[in-house]
């Protein structure tokens, strides 16, 4: 198995929790839609993560097969580890 750098774990980490953060706040605003500070917090992550996966996808590859990046004449879905494999 190709062995990845630290700083792949360690983005990737940031990610999942960026993106924890979401789901938790998607959960709360479902009960408190008018919570403008709740609001304000969800619209701040979503932009961090999207920061976060721009900045991933440009140094290790997509991380799905469709989204934010485009492919170039090296296609190279798939090249990187499966989930389950790191």
């Amino acid at each position: 198995m190709k062995q990845l750098p630290p700083e792949y774990y360690q983005e990737l980490e940031e990610i999942q929790a960026a993106d924890f953060v979401l789901v938790e706040l998607t959960l709360y605003l479902d009960t408190h839609p008018r919570d403008e500070q709740a609001m304000q917090q969800y619209n701040e992550y979503a932009q961090y993560s999207q920061h976060l996966k721009t900045n991933f996808e440009t140094k290790f590859g997509p991380l799905q097969q469709y989204g934010n990046s485009y492919t170039d004449a090296k296609w190279g879905w798939g090249r990187n580890p499966w989930p389950w494999q790191i």
